[in-house]
């Protein structure tokens, strides 16, 4: 895609325009700290965060996610591909498969890829000891640049047949019936359904603060945010696993730009152009969340510059002739990701300067308060009704410290802004393995 469609790609970076533009904020921003800020500024920025309080209070009224679909008999399940690209997985890769085989749909219907990269021997050792049947493949990624999950993904999509195409990380742990329930929501569909998502969570979240934490987020985004983007006809930011493809759209589209470290997030805005429409399932996949601040500031620092590179593709992408993906969409998913991991730590550091500083307050100052709490609020309500969907305990104690999470972000944004420069297309791999998942998984199942 890079070389057929490069205006597409996060390859070429920045274009002269972008660069004058982002030069000119920044250039603005600077001056509004230092001198103090304008009523204009001051306006700017109100709206956008009441409009994320809007988004947030308008998807805790809409119903959860997706309804009950027809089921279909075996001999009418298409045949389904499921690749998983594993790099330095060894510790995770049996357990992976142990799940896989646990997957309920025909078995001569299903062909599942393991692709792993060529200096990888101890992951192909690992898989090839956990006993494979012969619905799995080992396929040897050839060595080249970018070596990045995209990379492998169009690797093995060159090599699979399905006509259901699914993507999971080495680490999960998806539903047995997921699969099933994909192809019959796709079969209810329509052929302009090119995409399903489904919730993802974490089977360790119970082990520490940062993993309650990290479960409240993906409560929230998953089960909260992402059907009311369905509702409003948004594109959806996809979440790199448990992402169901029609194999026809995901080729129309160009597949997966390599280039591009959140792969799933720009896939999900590209189909948006074409004109395909999205999805839910209804059965988790559970992963493993990282239990020390310093991977889940990597993990972020990726997720954050992916984000990054998605903006920029698709603002230089507008008026060219395909379906534009809506500004106010834009703004409130990327954009605002990026903007609040900047502010987090700032925002917090000056409103509590502000409240120790004064010995009395004034209007302004109350009305800012109010503001700031309505948004913490907003963001509290969403994730405790993720959880509550997600059949997880919610513990106010967790709720209370979500503001103590957030200001983690700034620093990964930080860290985003020096790899865009120096490092734009390095993939700074998650560890796994670090969690025994038999012990973390919950023997009660959500609702």
């Amino acid at each position: 895609m890079a070389r057929k469609r490069p205006r597409d790609s996060a390859r070429i970076g920045l274009e002269t325009v972008q660069i004058w533009t982002l030069t000119a904020l920044m250039a603005s921003l600077v001056a509004v700290i230092t001198t103090g800020s304008t009523p204009l500024w001051t306006a700017l920025l109100g709206l956008g965060f009441a409009s994320v309080i809007a988004l947030r209070l308008y998807a805790c009224a809409i119903p959860a996610g997706p309804g009950p679909v027809p089921p279909l008999p075996d001999a009418l399940l298409p045949r389904a591909t499921l690749l998983i690209a594993a790099y330095r997985e060894a510790s995770v890769i049996g357990a992976l498969i142990n799940a896989l085989k646990l997957i309920d749909y025909p078995r001569d219907r299903l062909e599942i890829k393991l692709l792993l990269e060529a200096d990888d021997t101890d992951t192909w050792l690992a898989a090839l000891a956990a006993g494979l049947d012969e619905r799995f493949e080992l396929i040897r990624v050839p060595p080249g640049q970018p070596q990045t999950k995209p990379r492998a993904l169009n690797f093995g999509l060159r090599h699979s047949r399905g006509e259901i195409v699914t993507i999971l990380d080495a680490e999960d742990h998806p539903d047995p019936g997921q699969l099933r329930e994909a192809a019959e929501r796709f079969a209810a569909g329509g052929k302009r359904l090119a995409c399903l998502q489904a919730p993802l969570n974490w089977y360790n979240h119970r082990s520490c603060w940062l993993t309650r934490q990290f479960a409240l987020e993906y409560a929230a985004h998953f089960l909260v945010l992402l059907p009311a983007y369905i509702r409003l006809g948004w594109p959806i930011p996809l979440g790199g696993t448990s992402n169901y493809f029609r194999r026809d759209a995901l080729k129309a589209v160009g597949a997966w730009d390599a280039f591009n470290v959140t792969e799933d997030a720009d896939l999900g805005f590209r189909l948006y152009r074409a004109g395909y429409r999205f999805g839910l399932i209804a059965k988790p996949t559970l992963e493993e969340a990282p239990e020390r601040a310093w991977p889940w500031i990597k993990q972020r620092t990726r997720w954050l510059k992916g984000y990054a590179q998605t903006l920029a593709v698709h603002t230089r992408l507008r008026g060219d002739g395909r379906r534009r993906v809506p500004a106010l969409a834009l703004g409130l998913t990327l954009g605002a990701a990026l903007i609040s991991a900047f502010a987090h730590l700032p925002l917090a550091m000056f409103a509590i300067s502000r409240l120790i500083g004064q010995a009395s307050y004034d209007l302004p100052d109350l009305a800012a308060l109010a503001f700031l709490l309505s948004g913490y609020g907003a963001a509290m309500a969403c994730a405790a009704l993720g959880m509550q969907r997600a059949g997880h305990k919610v513990r106010l104690i967790d709720l209370a410290g979500m503001p103590l999470y957030w200001p983690l972000q700034t620093i990964a944004a930080l860290r985003a802004v020096w790899e865009l420069i120096d490092r734009p297309f390095y993939w700074d791999k998650t560890e796994h393995g670090q969690t025994d998942a038999r012990a973390c998984i919950s023997t009660s199942r959500p609702p």
